[in-house]
């Protein structure tokens, strides 16, 4: 089934008490995750990725609740577990109607989970990745939580920013609770970091491919970023990627939860790998001297900020 049918049965109580949600937004596999298991009281047991161990899991459900409440578990991965794994756990909650089973799987290869468990009561839920539409809608409600005033159109601005990442400007909503009055278009511009952040990935990315990249950095610089911000978002992205490269140098593969903090979409945590290698650890700690000292020549007074940022980023270049 999809999202709107997941919705429905919410809306009539008629939920299962079984769940596998899988697909393209890791956004909504954890929302609708937090969603159905949100029961005061309830026994819970978690598991992430590779802490999985099928005794423990099938343990927590076979036993009773030692508070008299329900028994909740939840595996988020992104590796398959096997199905016979996930068959017991759903027959648990068909024998006992106070367990509650929801499979969180961020892998790519989940089309067979579509119609795999049609012979069980469990709920298999395909997400897909929101509209622009449903995006704004989902933010909004977040203000709503947070009781931030924010107009659709304000948020529509926001999403924009962060390429119309849900997570991201869900995120963001936080920093404006500060205010005791509706945000506007110049207060997202001030407080969330990534103004113009499309391009200005695109521009780290030619920068780091070697690639001309002064007529783009112009281009940014003339709609209203600043030398700082700019040289700031280079120094996070270069972090980001010896983060990839540590990991991958010691498990041997990325994993974005374990680096980012959150699930990322494949194409993304692909290239990040992929570019995070083309660089010796050697070579990191260089372009971090250099991008740390550069941004703090930047915040002397008197400098000229552009002349200092361009010439960085051009010896940047020669050092990989």
């Amino acid at each position: 089934m999809y999202k709107n049918e997941l919705d429905k049965h919410i809306q009539n109580g008629s939920v299962s008490n079984s769940f596998v949600f899988f697909g393209e937004s890791s956004f909504l596999i954890d929302a609708y995750t937090n969603r159905v298991t949100d029961i005061a009281d309830a026994s819970l047991l978690k598991f992430y990725h590779d802490e999985y161990n099928f005794e423990s899991a099938k343990a927590h459900l076979s036993q009773s609740s030692l508070f008299g409440g329900q028994n909740v578990l939840i595996i988020k991965s992104e590796k398959k577990i096997p199905k016979k794994d996930l068959d017991i756990f759903i027959n648990y909650c068909e024998k006992n109607s106070d367990n509650i089973f929801v499979y969180a799987y961020y892998g790519d290869d989940y089309t067979t989970y579509a119609k795999a468990f049609a012979k069980t009561k469990a709920m298999s839920v395909r997400f897909f990745n929101p509209n622009l539409g449903e995006s704004i809608f989902i933010v909004s409600q977040m203000a709503k939580e947070k009781k931030v005033n924010i107009d659709n159109s304000t948020i529509s601005h926001l999403l924009n920013i962060h390429n119309t990442d849900v997570a991201l400007a869900c995120n963001e909503i936080e920093k404006f609770r500060i205010f005791d009055r509706a945000i506007t278009t110049k207060d997202v511009d001030n407080l969330v970091f990534g103004l113009a952040q499309i391009n200005i990935d695109e521009l780290i990315k030619n920068i780091l491919n070697k690639k001309d990249f002064k007529d783009e950095l112009l281009n940014i610089l003339g709609h209203g970023e600043n030398e700082i911000r700019v040289i700031s978002a280079i120094t996070s992205y270069i972090t980001t990627l010896y983060m990839f490269n540590i990991y991958i140098r010691v498990n041997g593969v990325a994993n974005a939860l374990d680096i980012l903090g959150y699930p990322a979409p494949k194409f993304v945590v692909d290239e990040k790998a992929a570019l995070s290698l083309k660089f010796k650890p050697q070579t990191y700690h260089k372009l971090h001297n250099l991008l740390l000292d550069s941004e703090l020549k930047m915040k002397s007074s008197g400098v000229d900020k552009s002349a200092i940022l361009l010439s960085s980023l051009i010896r940047l270049q020669t050092i990989i």
